[in-house]
Order: structure tokens, then C-alpha cells, then sequence
């Protein structure tokens, strides 16, 4: 169960200003919360990824690229980095590190827990199918999030914050998922899922 509190309290920012994997793993359980028009909408990351950019050729700034797109990963510690995923859905990530350390975690999927018929209605679904949040695209779809989140500073007083949760029982490792192209990159295992949760987005989920 989540305590009603959890869902006013942003976590701190010294949560995010630590070394990415670090905040990646201890994303698991954690609380999403978006306060939409339509309700507060709440989701319990179950899955994440992290990017250690510039060396890492996975992320968006590898080599040291700094755009227009990725500033925010440039930034403070606690700060939304939301950006198109492959032209047609947004995803949801949040800074860490130091200012200059160009790092984040990628959300890849969420427990659902409410309203479910807001999100459900949002993503064209019964609230009942694991289809609803299992993918970076889709829970930003169910949660109402898009670029005008981004940089928006999610440990203040906005409509979108991570608050704590129950944390999981089990975590599992893995390579990041789609990042092929970065070549021995892809294979690091900075991919952390909760063991065992039917909205984990790919295998493995055991």
C-alpha cells in the first residue's frame, strides 16, 4: 500500500545528485506522480536505465555532445529530461550527478496505480492490460507527460515529482535495450528491473 503522504513529498535533491547507476537501482519502487487536470496520476517505477554520458556512446551525450535537445542532462541533479523516442512518443528521465556530468536514468516502464481509468482512457485501453505503462512511451502517454515537462524541476513544488515507495523484494540486471549501436556499450548492464512485475517492458523479467 502507499502511504498518502508519499504523494506530496518529492524526494530531495541530494537523492539524484549521486553516481547515476546508484540512483538507477534505488529508482526501483519509487513513486512517479503527476498532478494532471484530470487527476493525480500515479506510477511505481518497476524498470530503469541508466546513461553515463560523454564516454558512454549509449547516451545522448556521448563524445561530449551538447544540443538544443540534451541541455538538461548538462544541468542540476532532480531534473526532468523528457524527449521524443524515435520521432512519435516521449520518454521520461531524470538527471543525476554533479552540474557538467551529463547523466540520467531513463524510466522504462511503471506499476499503474491510479486513476487507472484516467490512464487507461489516456492510452485508448482496459486499465487492466500490463500494455498500459510497459514501455518509456507508454507510461509517459498514461501518466500525461510530454516536452512541456521538461526541465522541469521534479524534487520542487511542481505537478511532477518522484516520491518514495515500497522498495522491491528482488532486482535484476541486464544490458540496456535498443542501444545496439553503441557497441560494447550495449552490453553494460545498466538496465535494473523489478524481478517478477507483469509491467517490466522486455525480457528478462525473472
Amino acid at each position: 500500500m502507499v502511504d498518502g503522504d508519499q504523494l506530496s513529498v518529492p524526494l530531495a535533491r541530494g537523492f539524484f545528485a549521486r553516481p547515476v547507476l546508484c540512483v538507477a537501482r534505488e529508482l526501483l519502487g519509487k513513486l512517479l506522480v503527476h498532478a494532471h487536470p484530470d487527476g493525480t496520476a500515479v506510477g511505481r517505477i518497476v524498470e530503469t536505465e541508466a546513461y553515463r554520458g560523454p564516454d558512454d556512446l549509449a547516451a545522448h551525450t556521448a563524445r561530449g555532445r551538447r544540443t538544443a535537445r540534451n541541455e538538461a542532462m548538462w544541468g542540476e541533479a532532480g531534473y526532468a529530461y523528457v524527449f521524443r523516442l524515435y520521432g512519435m512518443h516521449w520518454a521520461f528521465n531524470v538527471v543525476t550527478g554533479e552540474v557538467g556530468e551529463p547523466h540520467a536514468v531513463l524510466v522504462r516502464a511503471i506499476e499503474p496505480l491510479g486513476p487507472l481509468e484516467a490512464m487507461a482512457r489516456r492510452r485508448g485501453l482496459e486499465p487492466s492490460r500490463r500494455e498500459l505503462t510497459n514501455g518509456p512511451g507508454k507510461l509517459c502517454a498514461a501518466l500525461g507527460i510530454d516536452g512541456h515537462h521538461n526541465r522541469v524541476d521534479v524534487c520542487g513544488a511542481s505537478r511532477l515529482f518522484v516520491s518514495d515507495g515500497p522498495r522491491p523484494a528482488r532486482i535484476g540486471r541486464s544490458p540496456r535495450i535498443n542501444v545496439d549501436y553503441a557497441g560494447a556499450w550495449a552490453r553494460r548492464p545498466w538496465r535494473f528491473y523489478e524481478r517478477g512485475n507483469r509491467y517490466v517492458s522486455v525480457p528478462p523479467r525473472e
